[in-house]
């Protein structure tokens, strides 16, 4: 992704999280620019936005998924934007780059390459969760839905946890979340 790009994008992220209004938003924009690499940052080590700024993107995409919800009920509201730009900011400053030798073709390469180095595990939804909560309040809905925005794939849910299913029961924005992220990584084209 080309600087003025990421700029773009950043600029949209900062201006959508600002549009809610909510006490304390300007002090988690100030965190991810200054504290975090979350502008820069890659969305994974090797499958969707693996480039510099792909957290960005994919939080961007989710965003864009979300507010067409087909049937209607959170379009534009505060909620799909604070969950959907949110879901992911557990993944600032966890990546950092090595060089690997890769197979390209056959054949090997030395490449440099993504590595995931989380110095604060606390966990993925979890994690996301509660850096968001350190600066804005969020409802029981949006907890839930950035909680458990992983689905199946989180693991507490692979070992047996039943709140994922409690979750998605009352909270329809989880499960929305969930499905946004889906298509966002899985069906989207990302700019990078």
């Amino acid at each position: 992704m080309d600087k003025e790009t990421q700029n773009q994008l950043a600029e949209q992220f900062a201006d959508l999280l600002r549009s809610t209004g909510r006490s304390g938003i300007e002090e988690l924009i100030l965190y991810l620019q200054e504290e975090t690499d979350f502008f820069t940052a890659p969305a994974s080590t090797k499958y969707h936005g693996a480039y510099e700024g792909g957290l960005l993107q994919h939080s961007v995409n989710v965003y864009e998924v979300l507010r067409y919800d087909p049937d209607g009920s959170f379009s534009f509201s505060d909620s799909i934007i604070i969950v959907s730009l949110l879901h992911d900011i557990c993944k600032a400053n966890c990546y950092r780059t090595e060089k690997r030798n890769v197979k390209e073709n056959g054949v090997w390469v030395e490449k440099q390459v993504y590595v995931f180095d989380d110095e604060f595990p606390l966990g993925h939804g979890e994690k996301s969760l509660y850096l968001a909560s350190k600066f804005i309040e969020l409802s029981d809905e949006e907890a839930a839905a950035i909680r458990w925005h992983m689905g199946a794939f989180d693991c507490a849910f692979q070992g047996g946890d039943r709140g994922l299913n409690a979750a998605y029961e009352k909270y329809p924005l989880a499960v929305m979340l969930h499905m946004a992220d889906m298509r966002a990584t899985y069906l989207i084209k990302d700019r990078g």
